[in-house]
């Protein structure tokens, strides 16, 4: 059984870790270099990136998260979408740089402006995109599928072995995307 860590630092890591229990992975919560070292593939939820930046310094995790994504596949969030690009701006900040994808943070606006919309997603059909504070995808690299668009903007893209979506997939009852990713990291 493929065994998935959801980084538990911040955000709501316990719903990624029931949609991919749902999808058939074993799971973990990761909180050390130790923990994630153990795991096959990492989940990197939504929250605050500013804040998991501060997080990542503190536990001595933003060089061991790197170096994993270098070698094993990494699904990132929301806040863990900007945590994987390779370009952050609004304002700019620092990023692990595996996904050559540019964001701007809180795109869509305040917390009011938080909305859920169906889209349409190559492979998947219709999803339920849930976004809070959801940042946009401004520039997308040649490498880079996207297999999701919200409004003209990519919200569900892929590259090599890493996977990104701008909105909260676990907020669904639908495991499609969480299940995606386990076959990612089966190969």
């Amino acid at each position: 059984m493929v065994h998935i860590g959801v980084l538990a630092l911040q955000g709501d890591y316990q719903k990624h870790a029931r949609s991919l229990e749902r999808a058939g992975a074993q799971v973990s919560e990761v909180r050390t270099a130790a923990e994630l070292a153990a795991v096959d593939g990492l989940v990197i939820p939504g929250g605050e990136s500013t804040a998991m930046l501060k997080l990542l310094d503190r536990e001595s995790l933003f060089e061991p998260l790197r170096e994993f994504g270098s070698r094993k596949p990494i699904f990132g969030t929301c806040a863990g979408a900007i945590l994987l690009a390779t370009k952050v701006e609004n304002p700019d900040q620092a990023s692990l740089g595996l996904v050559d994808i540019s964001v701007q943070r809180n795109a869509y606006g305040r917390q009011l402006d938080s909305r859920v919309a169906q889209i349409e997603a190559e492979g998947f059909g219709t999803l339920e995109a849930v976004f809070i504070r959801a940042p946009i995808i401004r520039s997308a690299g040649p490498g880079v599928k996207v297999l999701a668009s919200y409004a003209g903007d990519p919200v569900l893209v892929e590259e090599g072995r890493h996977l990104v979506a701008t909105f909260h997939p676990e907020l669904s009852a639908d495991d499609r995307v969480h299940a995606y990713f386990l076959r990612k990291v089966t190969g």
